[in-house]
């Protein structure tokens, strides 16, 4: 028989292949949706050994499930790192992430350039299971270096803020992270695998909003959790992880399953009790989005590009925040981590504030107002009022939001189109008379 060479297959063949082949029995080349709750076990000691994690396999859709796997396989295979868990939403992913490695009197170091929703679920966490917390400035590794206690268990940051556009310099807060014994997690949704690879550069765990550039349609709410597998959860730091599980009769993680340790514990213990999982359809969903990904994401940043430039020139804007300008203060950070581009998701400042933003959303035609990023068309929001709704006046300050920061997601129309969009909704911010009602698009 002939061997067959090893090969390092390119991003987009792994995107469209890894962690699939076709169907052993039907023969089907796409990933087949296996809608079932649960299977039916070979006999009775192969289901007891399944439950007792002493050998690999199907139980119960609610912890694992063929399709779900493939989806797990091919967001680590993307990531660089050691393996995936899914989850029914970003925050659920990231959630679950959390509650794996802490415990009661731990401390978090987080960005505070983060999703509205990542600092209220921070900060409602830590109340509720008595963690100790501390937002920092991300642009500042001092700050990070500062922040640090004899209890800090976490470094947590964007690899691009949301809506400031920071870029993390995501080598140097692990090298914080890694001095003290504790991890660094990225959430890397605006960046995709596609742009960036945190883990090629120290981060440990990496968490995806699905829902948004994976998915990239608009259909389908999901999460995944990805680990690099080389963070020792047995250096003492981390009994949670490292000791014997109660939930297993004694089972420790990290010693049996050793750079899977934590993605084992998030799926059998976090997964299987805090019911978070992934439907099996949306699983199927993201897989074809991620077979387009480096497609749209190019486009994406070419369009996201065109537009920062229209509104850096426009007299009615007061900044834009892409850090894909040549004149960003991050343009050193883009060029060492994203070098295909800042993604497609920045904010700019409205002259005129709140009143001016109300007018530019409700004047454009193109532009869809809705709480999304991520999607093949393009969305517009005023974070203060939504996204960011819940966050106080010092929260909005540090996240850099102003009552007139917008924020674009900028999809995959001409480029044309969507600048003349905008210059209708800049003309009625600034006070302009825009004619007519917005016509259907064909």
């Amino acid at each position: 028989m002939t061997e067959i060479d090893p090969r390092a297959f390119g991003f987009d063949t792994r995107a469209v292949h890894a962690g699939q082949r076709p169907d052993p029995y039907t023969g089907a080349r796409a990933v087949p949706i296996f809608q079932t709750t649960s299977y039916v076990f070979e006999d009775a000691e192969s289901a007891a050994a399944y439950f007792n994690l002493q050998e690999y396999g199907n139980t119960y859709t609610r912890i694992m499930n063929p399709t779900v796997a493939t989806f797990e396989e091919r967001v680590g295979n993307l990531e660089g790192g050691a393996g995936g868990v899914a989850f029914a939403s970003g925050l659920a992913a990231q959630a679950a992430a959390f509650f794996t490695m802490l415990v009661p009197g731990d401390h978090v170091v987080a960005s505070s350039a983060l999703y509205g929703g990542s600092v209220t679920q921070l900060k409602h966490l830590s109340r509720k299971l008595s963690l100790e917390l501390t937002f920092v400035d991300p642009d500042s590794i001092d700050a990070w270096k500062d922040a640090l206690r004899e209890n800090t268990k976490l470094l947590y940051g964007e690899t691009i803020g949301n809506p400031g556009g920071n870029v993390l310099d995501i080598q140097a807060v692990a090298d914080v992270a890694h001095g003290i014994g504790a991890p660094l997690m990225i959430d890397n949704t605006f960046a995709t695998p596609y742009l960036c690879r945190p883990i090629e550069f120290g981060a440990d765990i990496v968490v995806h909003s699905a829902t948004k550039f994976i998915g990239g349609h608009g259909t389908s709410i999901g999460g995944v959790v990805v680990e690099g597998g080389t963070f020792d959860w047995s250096n003492g730091r981390y009994p949670i992880v490292s000791d014997p599980s109660l939930a297993y009769h004694g089972l420790a993680f990290h010693d049996t399953f050793g750079m899977y340790g934590y993605l084992m514990k998030l799926r059998a213990e976090s997964l299987r009790d805090l019911g978070g999982c992934l439907s099996p359809f949306n699983a199927f969903l993201f897989l074809l989005g991620l077979e387009t990904l480096p497609l749209r994401m190019d486009r994406h940043v070419e369009n996201a590009l065109g537009v920062a430039r229209f509104l850096q020139q426009h007299p009615a804007v007061e900044r834009v925040r892409y850090p894909g300008l040549p004149d960003s203060p991050y343009a050193p950070l883009v060029a060492k981590y994203l070098p295909k581009g800042a993604g497609a998701v920045f904010a700019f400042d409205l002259a005129g504030g709140r009143e001016a933003g109300q007018r530019f959303i409700q004047s454009l035609q193109l532009w869809s107002h809705l709480a999304n990023v991520g999607d093949a068309k393009s969305l517009v929001i005023h974070p203060a009022s939504t996204t960011h709704r819940q966050l106080n006046d010092d929260e909005l300050a540090a996240a850099g939001i102003s009552a007139g920061t917008i924020r674009l997601s900028v999809g995959l129309e001409t480029l044309d189109d969507l600048v003349w969009d905008l210059e209708r909704g800049l003309a009625a911010a600034a006070g302009s008379r825009v004619n007519g009602v917005a016509e259907v698009v064909a």
